[in-house]
């Protein structure tokens, strides 16, 4: 690659080429692609072009935000922001008031059509969506303005997604996910939070080829929310290989073991949760003795609740 400056920003954050190509070898994984295309990764990851981001936030906890900041490599965050021109995010940008709004005014002017719009947090929608406001505007009149401005709006987490906890019963916001709300197509990346490489694998995946990934029916991208966490448990493969016992049907069989009686969602949940863990692949929920609640699924929260009941 001829992108030296790149190289050398990474290097006065202590990243050697080694650790950086093997981001992108784990991103490979992530995308269920073949090692040749690790140095096709590490190319688009160093190119000059950056994509212009508006990150949005509605009614959300900065959950999302906070776990892509805080992702599994200390300079994970750091190199997506040197890939990508996030011109536009409440949470990291200097600016504030009517400084940030002329920010926000300008960049989907000047950038229509070609910008990126990432979404956080649930768009409440009764009495005209008075019940989350912010520079003057309702969330709703937000996010209508500038998504639909968008080349393309990334759903990040449950709530953007399908109104996650905003939207639990009785709901009397009227929260909804971003798409639900406004009427626009999304890519959604749900989790309560979700892991931050589902979303770095998402933006990589349009570098590296020029197009949004491949989705499921709720707008998920195939590489991530393709398989239940039930279908890549460790515990079930040992269930599977004989060692424990030989039937997930028997609750004898299961017990000590699979946390399925104790209300574990995997069956019905779909996330890589299990491949890729967290913080820094160390574990995962499921890894470390506690049921999967479902965070990732349409209707989580009440959907998947009481999370210590088997379904």
């Amino acid at each position: 690659m001829d992108n030296e400056k790149f190289f050398e920003g990474l290097k006065e954050r202590n990243v050697s080429r080694r650790d950086f190509m093997k981001f992108c070898g784990m991103l490979a994984t992530v995308l269920g692609l073949s090692s040749s295309f690790i140095p096709k990764i590490a190319e688009a990851l160093a190119s000059p072009g950056k994509p212009p981001v508006v990150w949005l936030h509605f009614a959300e906890c900065t959950g999302c935000s906070e776990a892509f900041l805080r992702s599994m490599y200390p300079w994970a965050d750091e190199l997506i922001l040197d890939i990508l021109s996030v011109d536009y995010h409440e949470t990291l940008m200097a600016a504030a008031g009517h400084q940030a709004e002329e920010i926000l005014e300008d960049t989907i002017k000047k950038y229509k059509g070609k910008f990126i719009c990432v979404v956080e947090g649930a768009i409440p929608t009764k009495q005209g969506g008075v019940f989350g406001m912010g520079g003057g505007k309702t969330f709703l009149e937000t996010a209508d303005h500038v998504c639909k401005k968008a080349l393309a709006t990334i759903a990040i987490g449950t709530c953007s997604c399908y109104g996650g906890v905003q939207a639990a019963a009785p709901n009397p916001t009227g929260a909804k996910g971003v798409a639900d709300a406004i009427g626009i197509k999304t890519i959604n990346i749900p989790g309560c939070p979700p892991n931050p490489i589902n979303f770095v694998g998402t933006i990589v995946n349009y570098l590296l080829m020029g197009k949004l990934p491949a989705t499921d029916k709720l707008g998920r991208p195939l590489f991530a929310y393709g398989k239940t966490v039930h279908d890549q448990c460790p515990r079930r493969s040992h269930f599977e290989a004989g060692e424990f016992a030989p039937s997930f049907d028997s609750k004898e069989a299961r017990k000590g073991w699979c946390l399925y009686d104790l209300g574990c969602k995997g069956p019905e949940t779909y996330n890589n949760c299990p491949l890729i863990k967290f913080n820094s692949g160390t574990s995962w929920p499921v890894e470390a003795g506690h049921p999967c609640i479902g965070c990732s699924e349409p209707g989580f929260w009440d959907s998947m609740s009481p999370f210590y009941e088997s379904l």
